[in-house]
């Protein structure tokens, strides 16, 4: 199928942290991991640097016309740009001219990752104090300056690496939680009114559009209960999730996914060192993947064209020695998993 061979020549990747706060060393081992068809590079994102690195705040130095400073409660919104905001840039430019270094003359995937209108809604504050998810119409805004901001990030990478097909994640991890209303209000004592699925879906597809037509993209959620069925009615060529979250409930929404040429990034990997243990059998990372598939009763031979294998989140809490590993690991079990379908 043709939405299958976007993302062929993947068969592993990362989320997009890392640890630590030395850009060149993680485009270093992000592009090294993945080198010679291994799978796909991407723009690594170090929280570790402060306010401005973490997934927040990157995506709201990418937002137009719409700004964001840090309270002690976390991101709200701003009428202008100010310290923080230019922060968030300028640690965006510095990852941009590490990654270009380390992808000269580089012709495949390369992903870039920003947060999701919906996380992004039930994570920043207006100026009142409340969640951006309070307010419709302060939504509709935020999902089209997160669009604006998603085309200028894009170019700019097209432009920087010209050979590269750039992929574009949304990361999405309280999407389930505001489409269940369960997204705590600021004091706690209470939880937003969960968002209409279609108004979900719809602001979805917008950012999603980002990417231009014929684009490449994909929606990662580490929660339990990923949408997959509305992310894909939202326009994702792929759905990145937490292998070890998904119960049988899901597993029918699985199957139409790859019988849809949907791709599955399945995160098999430990993202920390203390959950490592078993890293030493890259046959048996992917155990889990073979036993789905056939449960599904899906095509062995569809395996590693419809999979590709990650670490279960980020790898921002993982030492810099296990992030090499996780990543070196998944493209290890990915390779078991072509080599030994069954």
């Amino acid at each position: 199928m043709s939405e299958k061979s976007k993302f062929s020549g993947c068969p592993a990747t990362g989320i997009g942290s890392m640890p630590g706060g030395d850009a060149r060393e993680a485009a270093k081992t992000v592009t090294g991991s993945f080198a010679d068809g291994q799978g796909m590079p991407y723009l690594a994102e170090l929280p570790a640097r402060g306010p401005g690195a973490d997934m927040i705040g990157r995506s709201v130095g990418l937002l137009v016309e719409m700004y964001g400073h840090v309270e002690p409660s976390g991101w709200r919104i701003s009428d202008r740009p100010g310290r923080d905001t230019r922060r968030a840039r300028s640690w965006l430019g510095e990852d941009l001219d590490a990654l270009e270094e380390f992808t000269q003359g580089y012709e495949g995937l390369l992903k870039v990752q920003a947060v999701g209108p919906w996380t992004l809604a039930a994570a920043l504050e207006l100026r009142g104090g409340e969640a951006m998810l309070a307010d419709a119409g302060a939504c509709r805004d935020l999902a089209g300056s997160l669009a604006e901001g998603l085309r200028a990030h894009l170019a700019e990478v097209r432009r920087r690496m010209p050979g590269a097909n750039v992929v574009l994640q949304l990361d999405e991890p309280s999407l389930t939680a505001v489409l269940l209303g369960r997204v705590r209000s600021a004091s706690g004592y209470r939880t937003y009114r969960a968002v209409d699925r279609q108004v979900v879906e719809s602001a979805l597809r917008d950012v999603l559009a980002a990417a231009g037509e014929g684009g490449t993209t994909l929606v990662h959620s580490c929660a339990p209960e990923v949408p997959v069925a509305l992310l894909r009615r939202a326009g994702a060529d792929g759905v990145s999730l937490d292998f070890s979250l998904l119960t049988e409930r899901e597993e029918e929404a699985i199957g139409e996914a790859v019988e849809g040429g949907t791709q599955l990034f399945l995160g098999v990997v430990p993202s920390t060192d203390a959950a490592s243990e078993g890293l030493s059998d890259p046959g048996g990372s992917v155990m889990g993947v073979r036993t789905l598939w056939r449960r599904l009763g899906l095509n062995p031979g569809t395996l590693a064209e419809s999979v590709t294998i990650t670490p279960s989140c980020g790898l921002a809490g993982a030492s810099p020695a296990y992030a090499r590993t996780a990543l070196a690991h998944s493209a290890r079990a990915a390779r078991s998993l072509a080599d030994n379908p069954e």
